[in-house]
Parts: C-alpha cells; structure tokens; sequence
C-alpha cells in the first residue's frame, strides 16, 4: 500500500490468484534453496498461508540427526554413495509429510529439483510418490520431466527458464510428449541468488533476460499453442515491493517467487547466523563467481569466498595440470558435472556441498551463502513469512519494535 492508499484508508485491489494443479492460491511463491534452506518449516508455513511453499531437495538428510549419523564414517565406493541416497530420499518423504503437517491443506508444495544433479530422477520420482502438489526443476533443461512424472498425472511440473529461447525449446520437446508445463517460471540471473541461467558472467546483463522482453515472448509462444491462459509464468528475482508485484503482474505474469527474502525469515529453515549474513549484506558484498557446475553464481563475499577467489587462478591451473584426476573424496555424486570431482580446470574448484552445509549451520568462515543481488523487503530485519507475504501484496504491516 502506498502512501496515497495508506492516507484515504483504503487497499490497491486484490491480486488475481495463480492458478494451479487445480487449485487458487495467492500469487507469491517461496522459491526453492539449498542445501537446507527451504525445508519442511519454511515451505510448510508459506503454504499455510495460501502460497506456495518450496522445499528443497538436495542433501536434505542434514536436517535429521538419525539419518547423518547412519551416513557417517561409513568410508567410501559404491556401498557407501547408496546408503547416503537412500538418507537423502528418505529425508526428502519425511520433509513433504512434516510440511504438509504444518500447512493444514492450504496453499500448495513444491520440490526444486536441480536437473544438474545426478540423482535427479530418484528425487522427482520420490517426490511424487511421497505427494507433493509441484515439481520444480531448474540449472538444466529438465526436456525428461514429463516422462519421470508420467504416472502422477495430478503432480504439476514446472521448469525454470530464464530466456524466451528455452522457453520455446521445452514448449517444443514437453508438446511432442503430448504434455505442456503447468507453470513457467521465469528467473532474471541479473537479480537472482545460487546457480544463474547464464553461460557467462558477462551475460547477466544481457537484455534478452528481461521480464520486460521475455514475459511477452513467451505468452506470445504459449498463445500460438492456444496455452496461454492455461500455463501461468512466474517472474523470479529481484522482486522486493509490492509495486514491482503488481507490475510484473500487469506485465502478464501470473506470479512472482522470492528466495533470499523467504530464506530470512524466522520461519527460514537455516541457522539464525546464516539469516543474519543474508540479511545484513551490502551491495558490495555480494560477488559473482563461476560454480564448481561451471555455471555463474551469486554470493555473499564470506572469509571462505573471499580465500576461494583469491586462490581460484592456481586451483584451477593445477586442475589443467591434473587433468581428470578426481580430489573430490565424497561417496555421492552431488552433481553430475563437476570441476573438483571431474577436473574441469574452467570450473569451480571446491566441494559445493561442503560449502553449503556450512552455510545452513551458520558458520561464516566455511560456508558459500548464496543470495540475490536486491535489496530486501524488510533490509536487515528478520520477520515472520505472514508479514513477508502481507507486504508483497500490499497489505499493512506492523513495523518492528
């Protein structure tokens, strides 16, 4: 609400709902993150609210103490990689039941699924068995998706694009399997935290990645399917107001998602210290650099990163040198290209699962904090996912003590 509604005491109209897997729920959607970040509680609230809540699919067993204590020194080879697997599947059925739990039948579940890692399948495929309502799935063409999920007709499957080009390339591929996607979202890498849809750093500015070019060009290619009205876009980064809200949606989506400004909430799944590096980052602090996936990433500049950067040139001359010569000494495959593991000198040269654990426990010195490049709702207060979503659609929310 602006300051001119806020004086006559009056509210901008409602927001029209996104509709989807069969349902009317409000137009936000808590973008998935991890390893951890957007688990059972935190996906499980913004669901109880009537959004969308996403969890998370990567590593998950983190978040159960039974479940890393079975997959701890429990050495390495083929045995070992199964056991971790079948924690991470496991945990990831215990986290859609705990949120479902806490969402009461309200809004809808998602899982963000990365199609960059190797066990993709055996996650979306538990994900369905286990009842979620939406498959996520980005960093990847997920062109397969419509097959793993053949036999959970009602599972809505949703990629994440960043350019009209990929949106009419899996348009194509998706219609040849007599399926269309239930939902696009469409995710700007100028603004967005994690993995980007780029190839380069250099691309992350480039004008055919602008909610402004790439909304009317993908319902432009939807309208040619006659799918216009029934595949909604959802605008991804970079969204802090609720005038940005309502201009995207003019724009013609049908929703936005947010990542960072979810992931600080109390609700957030990560520790207290992680919510407080996110949310006290300046402009300056928050640095691009190449992911060990090879794709560019956005993060805040931690002591761990700061180390990475400076040392990157000579890991990365020494991996030339190595060759295919694996450093990685982890049992499971958690990408299925990667530079540590698979000595790809142009890559990332350090263990992203480490790094990121050491995020969600909240230790700065160790750990990659992923974040989006905007400024955030709420700047550097921590507060509850009902005032998050209140303030997007332009609902009064009570300032903080």
């Amino acid at each position: 609400m602006n300051a001119a509604d806020a004086a006559r005491g009056t509210a901008p109209p409602a927001l029209p709902p996104l509709k989807l897997a069969g349902r009317e729920v409000l137009p936000i959607v808590q973008g998935g993150m991890g390893v951890g970040v957007s688990a059972h509680r935190l996906a499980g609230t913004v669901a109880s609210l009537n959004a969308v809540g996403t969890l998370s699919s990567v590593d998950l067993r983190r978040h159960h103490p039974d479940l890393m204590e079975r997959t701890t020194r429990i050495g390495t080879g083929p045995e070992a990689k199964a056991k971790i697997n079948a924690a991470n599947l496991e945990a990831l059925d215990r986290e859609i039941k705990a949120a479902r739990a806490i969402a009461h039948g309200r809004g809808l579940l998602a899982v963000n699924v990365m199609r960059a890692v190797a066990e993709y399948a055996p996650y979306v495929t538990r994900a369905c068995e286990s009842g979620i309502d939406a498959v996520v799935v980005g960093a990847g063409l997920p062109l397969d998706l419509p097959e793993l999920a053949a036999d959970f007709p009602k599972v809505a499957l949703i990629p994440i694009l960043s350019d009209a080009r990929g949106v009419a390339l899996i348009l194509k591929k998706w219609e040849r399997k007599g399926r269309l996607p239930d939902a696009i979202v469409i995710e700007h890498p100028k603004h967005a935290g994690g993995h980007l849809g780029a190839a380069r750093i250099e691309e992350l500015g480039d004008a055919r990645f602008e909610f402004e070019n790439v909304i009317p060009e993908a319902r432009a290619a939807l309208r040619a399917l006659g799918a216009e009205d029934r595949v909604p876009l959802i605008a991804a980064g970079g969204i802090n107001t609720p005038q940005r809200v309502r201009e995207l949606i003019a724009l013609g989506a049908a929703a936005v998602q947010l990542g960072t400004a979810f992931a600080v909430t109390e609700e957030g799944d990560a520790h207290p210290e992680f919510k407080r590096v996110l949310a006290g980052a300046q402009p300056e602090d928050i640095v691009e650099f190449i992911s060990v996936a090879g794709l560019p990433a956005r993060a805040v500049r931690t002591p761990w990163l700061e180390n990475y950067l400076r040392l990157a040139p000579k890991l990365q001359a020494k991996a030339a040198q190595r060759g295919a010569k694996p450093r990685c000494t982890m049992v499971f495959d958690c990408l299925a290209q990667c530079g540590l593991r698979d000595g790809i000198a142009k890559f990332g040269q350090f263990c992203i699962d480490h790094q990121l654990a050491a995020a969600l426990r909240g230790d700065v010195k160790h750990g990659l904090f992923f974040r989006g490049a905007g400024k955030l709702p709420f700047g550097a207060q921590i507060r509850p996912v009902r005032d998050l979503i209140a303030f997007l659609l332009g609902e009064p929310v009570v300032a903080a003590a």
